[in-house]
């Protein structure tokens, strides 16, 4: 408890707060944007006939063309954030609208989206409006230089557990004693200019496989460390630009390089300041100390939030079998593009009286539904049972279904995830072990 109050009472300068703010929220606007102009809202988010909810969110339901009006007020909440205009409502909407819009097809999951959805949400609970805001010229009293370290410190803290937790994810027998998925991704990119041809070599895709590990476990200390940090954020420039040009990942490496710079001092960010208030030239110059006082259950949310965050990605050991075949608890575990997984599913619908339906899966799912369903359990139980609904409406009665389903791992042959004899229309979903996975009869050794 004393621990607790006497590192409570630390102070530190706001400017890296308001930097951070500013910057993250114009990377999500940035986002929203290319999302929209790219036309992914209604391919991904419109077109498909049915979608693949997460479990115990299926609540959460499609809107249709409403689903413009969702990603308006996403960005216009990410603007609202970055500027410090009603900070509070802001932070709030942009947390609640994109983490919607992450929950509403579990096909389009990324790692990066629950990410950001954790640092909107941390925002929430930071006095990020406090210091070059423009809540801060409508209500200059609230204006303050200083506040509590630990609001800097717990963006730091959740950077530094994406990355170390990524890194240890890759401390398993494909990724360093097989160089794999690197091994299979890498020859298909030897069209690059001047280094493609490299991507060729065995050697290249192990040494790319070492180094991406390394740079995961490390580079949160090494950003921590004031000596070794501008080594260390130059590595996380070059590594992300790089992992962006490789592969199709979106704003996540530009948001991360954006967001790697909270760790750097509170001179650094003041400069950023300094040279932006230049332009813009604030009216409002006046300086207030940082009085108010912090209730402790903020505090105590924190310290919940982020013992919660050390422990979910361990629950994997709850479960039998191997998580890359079964990713039972794979998801939200910052397991970052480890695996290579190709599918095929023939589902057949049969019903008491001798009824039998071959599916076609395309007039149910985009391609990209298909794909992620073809090769994860869950789903492939989400889609028996739309398909079951589906065909009782069409007449069959108590439809069962099943499933010719073979998987490959990491270029491993194809084995099947479902016994063909197993009704998945009779299964259900639950947190507990799915026993009608069928096992893969190989070990991928590591965390």
């Amino acid at each position: 408890m004393m621990v607790i109050e006497k590192y409570q009472k630390k102070i530190g300068s706001a400017a890296p707060l308001a930097v951070f703010r500013v910057f993250f929220g114009l990377m999500l606007l940035g986002g929203i944007i290319r999302f929209w102009s790219n036309g992914w809202i209604k391919s991904l988010y419109i077109d498909p006939k049915f979608y693949f909810t997460f479990y115990g969110f299926d609540w959460v339901a499609p809107l249709g063309q409403y689903t413009y009006l969702l990603f308006f007020i996403c960005g216009l909440s990410a603007f609202l954030v970055a500027i410090g205009l009603w900070y509070r409502l802001a932070s709030i909407a942009l947390f609640a609208s994109f983490t919607y819009i992450e929950l509403i097809d579990k096909s389009v999951y990324l790692n990066h989206y629950y990410f950001i959805s954790l640092m909107c949400l941390l925002l929430i609970f930071l006095p990020a409006n406090i210091y070059f805001s423009v809540d801060t010229i409508l209500k200059p009293k609230i204006k303050a230089q200083n506040i509590p370290q630990w609001n800097m410190d717990v963006l730091k803290l959740m950077m530094a557990i994406l990355y170390f937790y990524a890194g240890l994810a890759k401390v398993n027998s494909d990724w360093l004693l097989n160089a794999l998925p690197l091994k299979i991704w890498l020859p298909a990119r030897n069209d690059m200019p001047i280094i493609g041809s490299l991507f060729n070599h065995t050697w290249i895709a192990y040494l790319f496989s070492w180094f991406g590990c390394i740079f995961d476990l490390a580079i949160p200390f090494l950003l921590w460390n004031k000596i070794s940090r501008p080594y260390a954020y130059i590595a996380v420039i070059v590594f992300h630009v790089f992992t962006a040009l490789l592969f199709p990942i979106g704003m996540f490496p530009y948001i991360m390089i954006v967001s790697a710079l909270i760790f750097f001092p509170a001179s650094f960010h003041q400069g950023i300041i300094n040279w932006i208030s230049h332009w813009f030239k604030p009216k409002n110059n006046k300086i207030n100390s940082f009085t108010r006082s912090e209730p402790k259950i903020k505090i105590y949310f924190f310290l919940v939030f982020f013992a919660f965050q050390l422990l979910f990605p361990f629950r994997y050991l709850c479960y039998p079998g191997e998580l890359f075949w079964t990713e039972e608890g794979y998801r939200f575990s910052w397991r970052v593009m480890l695996m290579e997984k190709a599918g095929y599913a023939q589902f057949i619908v049969k019903d008491a009286t001798g009824k039998q339906q071959a599916v076609n899966n395309s007039d149910f799912l985009s391609p990209l539904q298909e794909k992620m369903m073809s090769t994860q359990a869950d789903m492939l139980l989400q889609y028996a049972h739309i398909l079951s609904k589906h065909y009782a409406q069409l007449g069959f009665i108590n439809p069962e279904v099943y499933v010719d389903s073979y998987v490959a791992l990491n270029g491993r042959l194809g084995k099947p995830m479902v016994g063909k004899q197993t009704n998945l229309a009779k299964e259900t979903d639950s947190f507990k072990h799915k026993t009608w996975i069928q096992p893969l009869n190989d070990e991928i050794k590591g965390f």
